[in-house]
């Protein structure tokens, strides 16, 4: 699994984070998603899925 973020597409919502904060975090300054692990173990991949289905602006790619 690797994933891609599309920083211009976030909207800083942080859903991602509360979902596997293992993977992703959120900036300081304004909250846009920052990609921790870009090929988590898999043992993170159901969560990763998870995030990318619930975030509300569709920045987080998943390819598998």
């Amino acid at each position: 699994m690797k994933i891609a973020i599309e920083e211009d597409k976030c909207c800083g919502a942080g859903q991602c984070v509360l979902v596997a904060p293992e993977v992703f975090d959120q900036r300081d300054e304004d909250g846009i998603v920052v990609l921790l692990d870009q090929a988590p173990p898999p043992e993170q991949y159901e969560n990763v899925r998870e995030a990318a289905a619930v975030c509300p602006a569709a920045a987080i790619e998943v390819h598998e």
